[in-house]
């Protein structure tokens, strides 16, 4: 049996999304099980539309987070492979087909990785994909931690490493992912890819990389990242500019290069975005240009948000002791 599971939270603008092309698909899930976490818009009313068409169940938990909608939700599934996307996606009408595949052949994995793209529908949202979405082919395979927009586990997987971190609210499918690196095999299926829209906005990206960063912080993920980060902004680019401002124009040399490779791979990227926008949209010269100004200004505000949300979340691991994940696994057999 086939589940396919996600949770939700006052996505009425872009529910249907998911909801058509569950629908559409090719290889039709035997049950759908969506855990709302308490939506104050029409969410829950527009999934219920779909209960004629899809073998659908949909949990009310107000207060739920990301972690605890997916974990009740695939308490409450019967599936043994359980297929995990996300809110605001599209699938493609063979995503579930192709991300079930890998479970059917000889030496099934235990976890199947899908993929994900940007479906932008603004030149600010492509710029915005262009700067943080890598491309299929940036990716190591044995090295990638699939999003929960595109993944699929066998159950015994996900009980055995207590599934998602209940009391993570953000970066929680790093936590599920890393879990599962320590004991389950992994294939990857770069044909399972689902689109999303980016944030559409610089406020809405602050926040969400804030949260991302919140996260990392909380679970303690990345410590050298961050650390090169802190670093570069607020010690080697200083440096180099007061160097450059008062001894040396040649400093400005080594800004320029460090520029450079700091856009280069979303400049790389924006090539394949813009003609994925293209795909639906016009596209003019000017909306390039604009895209490609945006690039750095957006890499700025994410890098900023994170050197925020990144102490405040290590400010919460100090006042809290996270529990350990395996003690976990008891409450989802």
């Amino acid at each position: 049996m086939l589940s396919v599971i996600a949770t939700v939270y006052n996505e009425g603008e872009s529910i249907h999304r998911l909801m058509q092309s569950l629908c559409q698909q090719t290889r039709p899930p035997d049950e759908i099980v969506i855990v709302d976490g308490g939506s104050t818009d029409d969410t829950v009313s527009i999934m219920h539309s779909y209960t004629d068409r899809l073998p659908l169940t949909v949990i009310v938990a107000p207060g739920a987070n990301i972690s605890e909608g997916r974990n009740r939700a695939v308490q409450a599934a019967q599936g043994a492979i359980i297929a995990i996307t996300d809110a605001g996606v599209s699938l493609p009408d063979d995503w579930l087909e192709h991300i079930v595949a890998p479970f059917e052949g000889n030496n099934p994995p235990d976890v199947v990785s899908g993929f994900f793209r940007a479906d932008p529908h603004t030149i600010f949202e492509a710029a915005m994909g262009a700067t943080v979405l890598p491309l299929e082919t940036e990716i190591d395979v044995e090295m990638f931690l699939p999003s929960s927009r595109s993944v699929a586990v066998r159950r015994g997987a996900f009980v055995a490493v207590g599934g998602y971190p209940e009391w993570l609210d953000y970066c929680e499918d790093l936590i599920f992912d890393l879990r599962l690196k320590e004991t389950a095999t992994f294939a990857f299926a770069p044909e399972a890819c689902v689109k999303f829209r980016p944030r559409g906005s610089l406020w809405a990206f602050f926040r969400q990389y804030y949260l991302y960063a919140r996260g990392d912080g909380k679970a303690d993920l990345w410590r050298k990242r961050h650390a090169i980060r802190y670093v570069t902004y607020l010690i080697v680019a200083p440096a180099l500019i007061l160097t450059a401002l008062l001894l040396s124009p040649w400093a400005w040399l080594l800004l320029v290069a460090g520029f450079a490779v700091y856009v280069r791979q979303p400049y790389r990227r924006l090539p394949t975005v813009l003609r994925w926008y293209r795909e639906t949209h016009s596209l003019s010269l000017w909306q390039v240009i604009c895209a490609a100004l945006l690039v750095p200004v957006i890499r700025v505000v994410g890098d900023v948000a994170k050197m925020i949300g990144y102490p405040v979340g290590w400010q919460w691991r100090l006042r809290h002791t996270p529990p350990d994940w395996r003690n976990l696994a008891e409450n989802l057999q």
